[in-house]
């Protein structure tokens, strides 16, 4: 069958010279679950897809349609009659499974086996994961042919992964590897999110910029006669400044608060002023 191609897998842009592993489909049984596990692949990076005797043949036109926009993973997949031709090229591999077994094995959770095989094609090995048939999973012989066991932490009651879910798992633990702030789609226009509330047009207030806040809302919370009795008024301001400590108030909401106590309190009669 056909032989691994040197440059399937590698990485463009500025990761040029690092190669993501390869996923190792073992004798999957279901076309649609090829292309979702495609699909799961292009979402996160990943791109070298390798069958190993597939149940219905190559290639499949239920992958393709289940894979939508990673047709292209689908189209360039290899296929081979048995699991070493498929491992051949690699130099570390890990195994994907659900059950403890007689081996001796290494054992890593996805997110530790990601870190691993990151490192590792950095420095120019080339790496590979293992998952088994829908059915059955991998079997002991499988498992023999790895450096590894990648189990990941599952309900006791429900431990099963299906074949698209598991590959996920692992793909997200490995574009996450490589980019631990970033969130969602880069865009040209405001590149990844991130973690957090985004406020790209302002800055967090300066504490300067607060206590004029403070000033200008407690004086006119004063003299529309919000803050009393006089014994409570300490603790009232301190409560009122606490909300927007723990709003992390930015420039530009210290503008807009200050606008709305203006616009509020402009032409209105205060407490004790004199109406004519």
């Amino acid at each position: 069958m056909m032989k691994a191609n040197a440059d399937s897998g590698k990485q463009t842009g500025a990761e040029t010279s690092l190669v993501a592993p390869a996923i190792v489909l073992v004798m999957p049984q279901l076309g649609e679950n090829i292309g979702f596990a495609a699909r799961a692949m292009a979402n996160f990076g990943l791109s070298d897809l390798r069958l190993v005797a597939p149940r219905d043949g190559w290639p499949n036109e239920k992958a393709r349609a289940a894979a939508a926009g990673a047709a292209n993973i689908v189209d360039g997949a290899r296929v081979y009659d048995s699991l070493e031709e498929a491992l051949g090229g690699l130099n570390y591999v890990l195994a994907t499974t659900a059950r403890p077994r007689d081996l001796v094995k290494l054992v890593l959770s996805p997110e530790t086996a990601a870190s691993a095989l990151y490192g590792r094609a950095t420095a120019t090995e080339r790496t590979g994961v293992m998952f088994g048939p829908e059915r059955s999973g991998l079997d002991n012989d499988a498992l023999a042919l790895a450096d590894g066991i990648i189990t990941a932490p599952v309900a006791p009651e429900f431990a099963s992964l299906s074949l698209p879910q598991a590959v996920l798992l692992f793909s997200y633990e490995w574009l996450k590897c490589q980019r631990p702030e970033a969130l969602g789609r880069i865009t040209t226009y405001d590149g990844p999110a991130t973690e957090g509330t985004p406020a790209p047009a302002t800055r967090p207030a300066t504490r300067a910029e607060l206590f004029g806040l403070f000033g200008h809302l407690e004086d006119e919370l004063d003299r529309a006669g919000f803050l009393r009795p006089v014994e409570k008024r300490p603790s009232m301001v301190r409560s009122i400044r606490n909300m927007f400590h723990r709003m992390g108030t930015t420039e530009q909401d210290v503008r807009t608060w200050r606008g709305v106590v203006a616009a509020l309190t402009r032409d209105k009669p205060r407490q004790g002023d004199k109406v004519s």
